[in-house]
């Protein structure tokens, strides 16, 4: 499964910019990879592990802004198309990177 994270976050003020870079560290030191500006996406191993993720991302949420998760299969998320520009990344982003302990 994949996490995908959206978020629309305030920087008008210093406190905001604080929490706009708080937020996304937490978001790359836990395993997600920018897909575009404002949205990240995470490589989950099943539903729990999803929901999982989902939680820790509500306990780590800004005070203002939105922030979306969708939550998708990995059959849909390769059905991604990219109609302008090029989809590549230097960063194996498949279940090739999940190793399961």
């Amino acid at each position: 499964m994949r996490v995908i994270v959206f978020f629309d976050l305030p920087v008008v003020t210093t406190e905001d910019m604080r929490e706009y870079r708080k937020f996304r560290k937490y978001l790359i030191k836990n395993g997600f990879i920018m897909v575009q500006e404002s949205v990240y996406v995470k490589l989950a191993a099943n539903s729990n592990t999803a929901d999982a993720v989902s939680d820790n991302l509500r306990k780590n949420k800004p005070t203002n802004g939105l922030v979306q998760v969708l939550k998708v299969t990995e059959k849909q998320y390769n059905r991604m198309e990219c109609i302008v520009g090029e989809c590549k990344s230097d960063i194996i982003d498949t279940d090739e990177r999940l190793i399961i302990l």
